[in-house]
């Protein structure tokens, strides 16, 4: 995999500030540990509404990688996400501008 992004990606998750799946991810919105929420391109549109409605402020962006891709990049099933460090949420946010990534409202 030479992809920064998803290289990043990944080394977020082993590093313990992420997490992963639509519930978890609402309750660290709620919690205000997340600092950036991301989303799968072809994310449900449900998982989606509930997400969106509970981001409170948070950043969230609708990434360029399906699925399949974020899946393979963390190990894990995965359509959402939510990062729970600064340093490594602004890194992220950073590699999504210079990738193309798209803001959610």
């Amino acid at each position: 995999m030479n992809d920064k992004f998803l290289n990043f990606l990944g080394l977020c998750r082993r590093a313990g500030k992420m997490k992963i799946g639509c519930d978890t991810v609402i309750e660290s919105v709620e919690l205000k540990n997340a600092k950036l929420v991301l989303m799968a391109s072809d994310i449900s549109e449900n998982t989606k509404k509930k997400v969106i409605s509970a981001l409170n402020g948070i950043n969230c962006e609708i990434l360029n990688y399906n699925k399949d891709e974020l899946s393979f990049a963390l190990g894990k099933t995965c359509a959402v996400l939510s990062v729970e460090d600064e340093g490594f949420a602004k890194k992220l946010s950073e590699l999504i501008s210079n990738k193309g990534g798209k803001m959610n409202d």
